[in-house]
């Protein structure tokens, strides 16, 4: 199933439409920019933050491809994933996100 590029509505949780990809993709096009990479230059943290960030950002070039597709599902999958790698980040430390738990699940956590 590719899903579906138009829904009547968003309380359909069984359909991936444009309205609801759309809103993933800004969600993770915001949580990178706003977040920081917060160990220091030179640390094997901040190799770790940075390959974070890339596996990331590479999810996400995915998820655009698959949206061009048209293959919905697959790049409702990879933008969340995507964002997966940015929240399991910024719970390890390894990005400072504030106290954004919009953007990030970080509520609880500190």
């Amino acid at each position: 199933m590719k899903g579906y590029k138009n829904c009547e509505t968003q309380k359909r949780v069984d359909v991936v439409c444009t309205r609801r990809l759309e809103r993933y993709f800004s969600l993770t096009e915001q949580a990178i920019k706003k977040l920081r990479i917060a160990p220091p230059e030179k640390t094997l943290l901040y190799d770790a933050a940075r390959e974070f960030l890339r596996m990331a950002s590479a999810y996400l070039e995915d998820a655009r491809h698959f949206k061009e597709s048209g293959h919905y599902v697959n790049a409702f999958a990879a933008v969340n994933y995507a964002h997966g790698w940015l929240d399991a980040g910024a719970r390890l430390g390894l990005f400072d996100v504030g106290h954004d738990s919009r953007l990030f699940s970080v509520d609880g956590f500190d």
